[in-house]
């Protein structure tokens, strides 16, 4: 799910030739106009991410996921061996996700307190209908997954990768959060090798 591509612009600026996929279509048209305005030779490829099956075994050298997808994956054994599967052999699987600690407190700006449990992983129910102008309470239903440090790491072993790397990142509140996160790791990354 590369979402706005900013990791894909990025990579390819470095030079790097590059596939982009995401699930939807408007985000995709979106990058291919940018990346079309900055010369940039980027692929872009419609998919689900639990279902690669248009791109083919071991043909990537790095598979790169970050920006908060896996909270939209039912699946995220399937998700991780799809993107093990299209790795070549020492291939590097990197996952940047936004740290699951910081998933489960309730909006509250001056105290933390729990909105769920850490492994109540869902799927959460989020009404998002506030984000559209006119849309009626109720009417924009979104489901999210709370997956776990240990669901991210297994996920990624069972997939195919040996673990090579786990760091947690940042500890300030972003300006988004609605609670007082500082001190908590902002981001969670994990970087596997495919055996």
């Amino acid at each position: 799910g590369s979402g706005d591509n900013l990791a894909v612009f990025a990579l390819a600026g470095m030079g790097a030739r590059l596939t982009s996929v995401d699930i939807s279509q408007a985000q995709l048209d979106t990058a291919a106009s940018r990346a079309g305005e900055t010369g940039l030779d980027i692929a872009f490829l419609r998919a689900d991410t639990v279902d690669l099956r248009e791109l083919g075994d071991e043909s990537f050298d790095l598979v790169y996921t970050g920006g908060h997808v896996a909270v939209w994956v039912s699946d995220l054994e399937r998700y991780y061996a799809e993107a093990c599967r299209i790795l070549r052999r020492g291939g590097m699987l990197m996952v940047n996700e936004y740290h699951p600690f910081r998933r489960i407190w309730r909006a509250s700006r001056d105290r933390l307190e729990l909105a769920g449990g850490y492994f109540e992983r869902g799927p959460h129910r989020h009404d998002r209908s506030d984000a559209v102008p006119g849309a009626p309470p109720g009417s924009l239903p979104s489901y999210e997954f709370n997956w776990t440090v240990a669901d991210y790491v297994t996920a990624l072993m069972h997939g195919g990768c040996e673990l090579a790397a786990i760091r947690e990142i940042g500890d300030r509140r972003e300006r988004w959060e609605a609670a007082p996160l500082a001190g908590l790791p902002n981001a969670l990354l994990l970087v596997g090798r495919k055996r």
